[in-house]
């Protein structure tokens, strides 16, 4: 029984054959998740957990880790670290410092990504496998362990495409969102997909609190097959619509992630068609540059922005440019890839107490 799996009502389930209070099982629950205990035997020997409980749990409980292998620290406090699983394979985590109050944590969903955006490192790697729940909620136990100041959100904008791995990323939100779990509130969970209709409208259909970033890039359809394949298999009119049912449900803004490249989508027809798309829709636009290692892509000068900025006032909509931090070590946006860059390589904590 994998004790960093469970949701509190399968852990429930499982614990059922032993009649144990409510207060118990949320005892456990709490132990493993909102108290980050690193053995089962610490989880079983718990406050107000039966003996019969515990009994069965250091019996066939288990609690298996990700193994950090390596921290580097960028110069503007971004932190990514380097996972290898039991499981098999790495994936990176980053830490984003949130002013001097909080931290987000970008949790990556899969081993590598089967969508190969052209600007995304990620997408070269190719797609390993999915991440089980428990793997995901490791990253963000471990950078928790670690942090001097209270993790406060959780993006899934790591490694993958999180609604490709559905069950196991929704289950770990659930986690992450419960009070007794995390206890991090559901708007401040961020899942961001490259647009996988099927997955988005069941999502709306499913009526979940955490927040859908879209990734859109440009609205002019042949531009955006050329970065994202995803356009082919699911093109943009479809995902429009996807997006319309998402904001009206939820009766907000959708949140369009717009990555900026030089002389690519920054034109002025690049906000017409943007504002032709989405007539009707309650948008706000985040403005990403692009970070692409490789060089093949470029982000924009300031001139260029700050035109284009200019230009999506036809849009009557908020826009906001985001700052995606850690690109000397390789964890801005689109570029993580289990791989290592520069910045400074942190010790763990252990050696330097």
């Amino acid at each position: 029984m994998n004790l960093k799996q469970l949701s509190l009502p399968e852990l429930e389930e499982a614990l059922a054959p032993f009649s144990p209070s409510p207060t118990a099982v949320r005892k456990v629950f709490a132990a493993v998740f909102a108290h980050g205990k690193l053995s089962v035997e610490e989880v079983a020997n718990s406050p107000q957990v039966p003996r019969r409980v515990a009994d069965h749990l250091k019996a066939h409980g288990e609690m298996p880790s990700l193994q950090i292998v390596e921290r580097r620290r960028a110069d503007d406090g971004f932190v990514k670290y380097l996972f290898d699983s039991p499981l098999g394979g790495r994936v990176e985590a980053v830490r984003i410092p949130i002013f001097d109050e909080k931290y987000v944590v970008c949790v990556s969903s899969q081993v590598g990504c089967a969508l190969a955006c052209d600007f995304c490192m990620t997408g070269k790697l190719g797609f390993k496998r999915n991440l089980q729940t428990w793997e995901i909620l490791d990253q963000v136990l471990q950078v928790r362990a670690e942090a001097d100041r209270p993790v406060r959100g959780v993006v899934f904008m790591g490694m993958g495409e999180p609604l490709l791995n559905y069950k196991e990323t929704l289950r770990a939100a659930g986690i992450l969102s419960n009070p007794a779990g995390f206890s991090i509130a559901g708007t401040a969970i961020t899942f961001s997909t490259a647009g996988h209709v099927p997955a988005i409208r069941r999502y709306t259909r499913e009526g979940h609190p955490y927040r859908l970033a879209f990734s859109v890039t440009s609205a002019i359809a042949e531009k955006r097959a050329q970065v994202l394949p995803i356009e082919k298999t699911h093109p943009l009119p479809e995902l429009i619509e996807a997006i319309r049912e998402y904001s009206q449900v939820r009766r907000e803004r959708a949140m369009i992630a717009y990555v900026a490249i030089r002389g690519f989508n920054l034109e002025r027809e690049d906000a017409e068609a943007l504002k032709t798309a989405f007539e009707g829709i309650p948008i706000k636009v985040d403005l990403i540059d692009v970070t692409d290692p490789t060089g093949k892509y470029q982000p924009p000068t300031a001139e260029e922005l700050s035109a284009f900025r200019d230009y999506l006032q036809i849009l009557k909509a908020p826009v906001a440019r985001r700052y995606s931090g850690g690109k000397e070590i390789g964890a801005a946006c689109g570029t993580l890839a289990a791989t290592q860059y520069g910045g400074t390589v942190m010790p763990s904590p252990s050696q330097t107490s």
